[in-house]
């Protein structure tokens, strides 16, 4: 379980000071968060539990929760961005939380664009940026995270092979430690997308923490289904891949490694 009160003393002066929801069990806290956005919670709400019944991944993937096995925590932003600068937010995530791990286990992590936390080939955590627009702002955004941790086992027929913090580093890991390593960065992150240059910084420095961004090559999952070599990213954080057909943009969907292009 989580203590608190240590929690928001760790946290104070920060935007999540104050904000903290904690539930044992719920169905998502992605839709809790966004259940709250829609009610005026406040920029830097943090929705978290010991486990989720319903936890989703990106498109229609489910996201395995078990009890007190993970980190199941889901943020509120509502960023002074315009909407077009939307797409580096699960970008910031991600650095954010490759940050933490390596902070609080000294693991390095490969970004696998645009949301996967890998551990070499294995799979240990997840983002999910859920927002909502109004004209040309954004309203409200939810960034949720998923992270292994102490688990142990995992599913037989999952696409990307998966490990837990706990497996890698062959020690017991605090999820509150992780918690507030997590929430920090995030929250220097944040700022970060208000500087001017975050159009040309944050690609570059994903693409600096992952084997994926660049001479990768990969098959695209999604409405955009192909087969290339990557060829970094664009100024929205957008994957460039290179097909047979030439250079494809490549705005949602997923990448897993190719046989051959």
């Amino acid at each position: 379980m989580f203590d608190l009160p240590a929690l928001e003393s760790a946290l104070a002066g920060t935007i999540f000071s104050d904000n903290l929801h904690f539930c044992p069990v719920t169905d998502s806290t992605n839709s809790d968060a966004l259940a709250a956005a829609r009610n005026d919670a406040p920029h830097g709400s943090v929705f978290f539990a010991d486990e989720q019944r319903a936890g989703r991944g990106r498109g229609t993937h489910a996201w395995h929760s078990a009890p007190g096995e993970g980190l199941y925590a889901s943020v509120l932003l509502r960023p002074q961005i315009p909407v077009a600068n939307l797409p580096l937010l699960p970008l910031a995530a991600g650095l954010a939380a490759a940050d933490a791990i390596r902070v609080t286990t000294g693991l390095a992590i490969d970004l696998r664009w645009p949301n996967d936390l890998l551990v070499g080939p294995r799979k240990t955590g997840g983002i999910l940026v859920e927002s909502h627009s109004e004209s040309d702002a954004v309203a409200f955004v939810v960034v949720g995270i998923g992270i292994n941790v102490h688990q142990r086992t995992f599913a037989p027929d999952l696409s990307t092979p998966a490990t837990s913090l706990a497996l890698e580093t062959a020690r017991s890991l605090s999820r509150q430690g992780l918690l507030v390593a997590l929430l920090k960065s995030l929250e220097h992150e944040t700022i970060g997308l208000l500087d001017q240059a975050a159009e040309e910084t944050i690609p570059r420095r994903v693409e600096a923490a992952s084997t994926w961004i660049r001479g990768r090559q990969v098959e695209v999952h999604g409405p955009q289904t192909c087969i290339g070599v990557t060829a970094g990213l664009d100024q929205r954080g957008f994957l460039l891949v290179r097909t047979a057909d030439g250079i494809v943009r490549v705005t949602t969907g997923g990448i897993r490694a190719a046989e051959k292009c």
